[in-house]
């Protein structure tokens, strides 16, 4: 296939390009690098199935030749950039999916969105089903995330029924591996490089608020056969293992020998609770399920962030 990667240049984005590329497929990657980084795809460049485009999906976008499929990853992922980046986060959740529904539209090309477990809020059901309709505050600090993924899934199911287009919808609960940025105030990449600096781990509140953890080489897999199943979805994907905060803190320092301890800070405004994903649609209709427990993939993991800082 010949597959058009918006955001391709992002933490995701650019193990997505790896997959793509290593099964047989053509990549043309789109990034705006806001968030993406060209070091993430400069492996990929002397590929010839490769293309990186920059280019901000929020203005329409064409692209020569076929295309087969769309997958949209555009978007601020991190809590860090998309609450620096408010008004960007919406325009890429509304215009920029528009924008892509139409490139796929144009070449009646498969769409792949990526929404997220964000869309479920503080979740009062749990574990999540995608039937689960969510528990969001749309006027909170968040919501410029939250409210751009439940838009973009709207539309992309808008597009479905209006015009046909064969859809796909994934909602991506917290993903983690080589390629986060050191500094994107994610709890994993926030726990490594504390812990490499020997400084103590912040943990916000008492600790005890969950969160499931899926190594990135999973996700990827789980994308690609949701790509190419035909299934619409939406369909969770994640690692349905829930891990307390103070778990994972722990686990970081036993993996890294760090002797700095924990310290506790106030939660942040709507910080969900607990989030962990049913994944029997992804079982049945996908035939996937994560294959890397949360200690190896941390093992995995570390060495990169040891060697960024190392870098930087």
């Amino acid at each position: 296939m010949r597959v058009v990667v918006a955001g391709g240049a992002g933490f995701l984005g650019s193990h997505l390009c790896d997959a793509l590329i290593a099964r047989g497929d053509e990549v043309v990657a789109v990034d705006d690098l806001s968030t993406g980084r060209w070091i993430n795809v400069e492996h990929l460049v002397a590929e010839p199935r490769f293309e990186l485009i920059e280019h901000d999906v929020v203005t329409p976008l064409g692209v020569d030749g076929a295309v087969d499929a769309v997958m949209n990853l555009a978007s601020p992922a991190s809590p860090k950039d998309y609450l620096a980046l408010p008004l960007e986060t919406l325009a890429v959740g509304s215009t920029g999916t528009a924008n892509l529904l139409d490139l796929a539209l144009a070449h009646r090309a498969r769409f792949f969105m990526a929404s997220t477990s964000e869309v479920y809020g503080d979740p009062l059901e749990h574990p999540q089903s995608e039937s689960y309709w969510g528990h969001v505050n749309p006027i909170g600090e968040r919501s410029v995330y939250d409210e751009a993924k439940r838009f973009s899934e709207a539309l992309t199911m808008a597009y479905h029924r209006v015009h046909g287009l064969d859809v796909g919808i994934v909602r991506v609960f917290n993903t983690y591996g080589p390629r986060m940025q050191p500094d994107d105030g994610r709890v994993v990449s926030n726990f490594i490089v504390q812990a490499l600096r020997g400084q103590p781990l912040t943990v916000y509140g008492d600790g005890t608020q969950t969160r499931s953890f899926c190594y990135v080489a999973d996700e990827i897999a789980g994308f690609l056969a949701l790509l190419d199943s035909g299934e619409t979805g939406p369909i969770n994907v994640g690692n349905p293992t829930e891990f307390t905060m103070l778990e994972l803190a722990r686990a970081v320092i036993d993996l890294t020998g760090a002797s700095a301890g924990i310290v506790h800070e106030a939660l942040p405004a709507d910080d969900p609770r607990q989030r962990r994903p049913d994944i029997g649609l992804a079982r049945e209709r996908l035939g996937w399920k994560p294959e890397i427990d949360l200690r190896d993939g941390l093992a995995l993991t570390i060495p990169y962030f040891a060697a960024q800082l190392e870098i930087g």
